[in-house]
């Protein structure tokens, strides 16, 4: 898979989650579900807002959400996230996922998306992002 011009050569951001594509997340035409690569950049965007809030986060909206190409059975899927904007609760993370093909090793871009993220206390309330140390 060949990026166009427009599309980045190399991931940016962290690794957050990476995993596999299996069968039982597949639709009938043997594409993997949009939905369960958005979970999985969901979990992952998730895992960077808790890294950084070193709190309970909850997301709160999907800005945005392209995707670029399809991923199929048995590619690895790598989610990389990279935070765009904190404000005093929230978190907004851009978060690429990446798939290596099963069929012949090669890596691009499959899905793009931006994701917001408050941080939250014990009983759900929003809390800042950035506490005191």
């Amino acid at each position: 898979m060949q990026p166009s011009p427009a599309e980045p050569v190399e991931p940016t951001g962290d690794i957050v989650i990476r995993t596999i594509a299996m069968p039982a997340d597949a639709n009938a035409n043997g594409d993997i579900f949009g939905g369960w690569v958005l979970s999985q950049m969901d979990l992952g965007a998730g895992v960077a807002a808790r890294r950084f809030a070193k709190c309970r986060v909850t997301t709160v909206a999907i800005d945005a959400m392209t995707f670029v190409a399809p991923v199929n059975v048995g590619d690895v899927v790598t989610c990389y996230a990279r935070m765009v904007h904190i404000g005093r609760s929230s978190m907004r993370i851009v978060i690429e996922a990446w798939a290596q093909r099963f069929a012949d090793g090669t890596f691009g871009r499959v899905t793009v998306g931006t994701f917001t993220y408050v941080a939250i206390d014990q009983n759900g309330r929003p809390q800042p992002a950035v506490r005191p140390e």
